[in-house]
């Protein structure tokens, strides 16, 4: 097998075997290809419910904590739930927990006492709140990987073009003036970029746990 082959099928292991592997706590990798993958998602879901930048990495820390605790006794089974449906019940406590832990004279949340209804609504396990944030970010933690990885697999010059063009939002012009190449090679190069990233969401999608 080539190096470029070796590298692609790296980035290629599902959710699903990456699951089986944390069970085994020695295996260093696994865990780091976690918390690389799904630290974002639960940073971003636990601001959006109103924690400060602090609290938020202490529901990161937790939230992890609790994954390596419980993981042993995690079964994939899409009927009795998904390891995204868990992943969202393991973060909304850990946010209620840091949500529970303000007084009235927390530094945090610009130092406004706690809403009931706030904690109502995320410790109902239907509430709409969490779910609806949860939903978003999944989605945005997804692309996230999905162009990480392609990045790994890509030449570094046909990775700017993609940058520059999708996610900074350069007219193709702009683009080829900044890197030194022709507009004909912007557009290749972004085309190129642009289905490998698709193919690699949809091959995570299709993954789902």
């Amino acid at each position: 097998m080539s190096v470029a082959s070796k590298n692609a099928a790296r980035f290629i292991p599902t959710r699903r075997s990456l699951l089986s592997r944390l069970r085994d706590w020695d295996d260093q990798s696994a865990w780091r290809d976690f918390f690389e993958t799904y630290w974002k998602l639960i940073y971003r879901a636990a601001r959006q419910a109103g924690l400060s930048d602090v609290e938020a990495q202490d529901v990161v820390q937790e939230t992890i904590l609790t994954v390596s605790r419980k993981i042993q006794t995690f079964r994939y089974d899409p009927a009795a739930g998904s390891f995204k449906g868990w992943l969202l019940q393991t973060t909304r406590w850990r946010v209620l927990d840091q949500l529970r832990k303000r007084g009235p004279d927390s530094p945090h949340g610009n130092g406004a006492p706690l809403s009931q209804d706030i904690l109502s609504d995320l410790s109902d396990p239907a509430s709409a709140r969490l779910d609806a944030v949860w939903e978003a970010e999944w989605r945005q933690n997804l692309i996230d990987a999905a162009i990480r990885r392609v990045k790994g697999r890509v030449q570094p010059k046909h990775y700017q073009v993609f940058e520059l063009c999708h996610l900074k939002g350069w007219a193709p012009g702009r683009v080829a003036k900044a890197l030194g190449v022709t507009r004909a090679q912007t557009y290749l190069a972004r085309h190129r970029v642009s289905r490998m990233v698709q193919r690699e969401l949809a091959r995570l999608e299709a993954s789902g746990v």
